[in-house]
């Protein structure tokens, strides 16, 4: 038998994210995770080595490089339409977990049990989502400061209420990387080396 599970995960390069923006960077849903799973690895690395925690840095990644795999299937919605009020928010909500549903029913029977926990919250894994939630947000953040040092001030707006609302988290882990590492984000190439 067949699986098309991998050759669907290869189509999320194709999904576009932030449509309602002008762009001077094109960004897909790929890329995305891919940056969302590094920055996920690192507050986990940092929840462990600085704040003395004992989490699965490798399933903080997992996680996150699975996050948003069902907009091959719903697309990029974005923000402010998916979050307009409650019941477009749970109704979404609902398409998502129907679009998991479908993506984790493309594997074999015997591989299932690997990627579930990857698609659906568990509560063994509840501090590891709020996580991925966070790298989510501040990948967000980061996409906003390169729009900014691009000169484009379409994302102005956007980075003022991403950084609020990456602070209202209240993550300590969030915080030491906003202030350690977020910074850098605003230099250029030279500066960096």
């Amino acid at each position: 038998m067949d699986s098309n599970f991998f050759a669907m995960m290869s189509r999320m390069k194709y999904i576009k994210r932030w449509a309602l923006m002008r762009n001077s960077e094109k960004e897909n849903v790929s890329e995305h995770s891919l940056e969302v799973a590094m920055i996920a690895h690192g507050l986990a690395v940092i929840s462990n080595v600085r704040l003395g925690n004992n989490l699965n840095v490798e399933r903080a990644a997992l996680i996150s490089l699975f996050h948003d795999s069902t907009e091959i299937i719903t697309g990029d919605m974005p923000t402010p339409v998916k979050y307009y009020n409650d019941e477009i928010k749970e109704a979404f909500k609902e398409v998502e977990k129907k679009a998991a549903d479908k993506l984790i029913n493309y594997l074999p029977e015997d591989m299932k049990e690997y990627y579930e926990p990857l698609f659906f919250k568990s509560e063994e894994d509840a501090y590891l989502w709020k996580l991925e939630k966070a790298a989510d947000k501040l990948s967000a953040l980061i996409k906003c400061i390169a729009e900014e040092k691009a000169g484009n001030t379409e994302f102005k707006t956007a980075y003022q209420s991403l950084y609020e609302s990456v602070k209202q988290m209240n993550l300590k882990e969030v915080d030491i990387f906003m202030e350690e590492f977020l910074p850098a984000y605003k230099k250029t190439l030279d500066e960096l080396q």
